[in-house]
């Protein structure tokens, strides 16, 4: 990585990791959230580092990255605005399978509901993702576009098979490690809804199962410390907290959905806190080591976990907004 460029006042920018938690069409959120980033950001102060993300989270940091690399993320907001238009259930008979598919699932837990395997019905619905994605990221330009100094992006999946966690990476030595539309297929593929995606000899379920999202290998590896970032920014879709003890069959599910989803999350943050306080501590000397900030940017309003499913243009644009609203509100409440 190149070192990080000084501003007009000689001072180094603030390098800086964008982490997207997964959860569905939830991460409309981040979309919105990645408008306000990248149309506001002060890249007098701040230089992005690199993005990571799983499931949902994965193809927002990948729109909002593959904008980086063409040095346009004004594109980025917009391709975001259009990825996620796309992506709702504009036409009537997606919104008619799209309404029976959310009522099913809020459903399972009163009425006996049919449960059939992706393996038994066509792959239109991954098949209808990839086209989506490969409209707004040009795939085949990525090897041109990518050099050793550029942002990485990062996404998470898990190797079915091995149970190996397995996080693509944009500078992966190993072709088919890289980022690719297989790849982001593979960080999305939600077992219920999905087929397992192949990619060489590996068999691919959905990042939540690992890494949710990718944070510690921001900091992994032999790297100098310039080469590091600052500090982590996390959009996080699940909840820490709830107000009320879950008490219905559905607010159990609910609940339990959330705290599995910020499980991986919180493994991926108790490694850079654990370094932090060992490096203030002086239990850690490492010179390729440093304090990194972890900063964060919620989904405040409450959601039950079947609208993670809800692609309605009304929803989708709700959160889309709030997005960029909570986006606007951290950047000017940056100290």
């Amino acid at each position: 990585m190149k070192p990080t460029a000084p501003n007009d006042a000689g001072t180094p920018r603030r390098r800086i990791a964008i982490a997207c938690q997964g959860g569905g069409s939830h991460t409309a959120f981040t979309g919105g959230v990645l408008q306000s980033l990248l149309e506001g950001l002060d890249t007098s102060r701040f230089q992005v580092h690199g993005l990571s993300g799983t499931s949902g989270g994965a193809l927002c940091a990948a729109i909002a990255w593959y904008s980086l690399l063409l040095g346009d993320p004004g594109r980025g907001s917009r391709l975001l605005e259009s990825f996620w238009h796309e992506m709702s259930a504009n036409k009537v008979p997606d919104a008619i399978s799209n309404q029976f598919l959310v009522w099913l699932e809020r459903s399972k837990y009163y009425l006996p509901t049919p449960e059939l395997s992706p393996y038994q019905l066509p792959t239109t619905g991954q098949d209808f993702l990839a086209s989506i994605l490969e409209q707004h990221i040009d795939f085949a330009q990525l090897p041109s576009l990518i050099k050793a100094h550029s942002p990485t992006l990062m996404t998470g999946a898990v190797n079915v098979l091995s149970g190996e966690f397995t996080v693509f990476h944009s500078h992966h030595a190993h072709p088919e490690k890289r980022i690719s539309v297989d790849a982001l297929l593979a960080s999305a593929a939600i077992p219920e809804l999905f087929r397992a995606v192949h990619i060489g000899k590996g068999v691919y379920w959905d990042g939540l199962f690992s890494e949710n999202p990718p944070i510690r290998s921001f900091l992994s590896g032999h790297g100098s410390r310039d080469a590091k970032p600052d500090e982590i920014w996390i959009i996080q879709i699940n909840p820490e907290r709830q107000r009320h003890e879950p008490q219905s069959i559905s607010e159990i599910g609910d609940r339990r959905n959330e705290l599995a989803g910020n499980l991986s999350l919180n493994q991926e943050l108790f490694f850079v806190r654990q370094t932090n306080d060992w490096l203030a501590k002086g239990w850690l000397s490492a010179d390729h080591m440093k304090h990194v900030e972890l900063r964060f940017i919620p989904l405040e309003t409450e959601l039950d976990y079947p609208s993670k499913l809800d692609r309605r243009p009304d929803f989708i644009d709700g959160l889309m907004a709030q997005g960029r609203q909570q986006g606007k509100e951290f950047l000017r409440n940056l100290p």
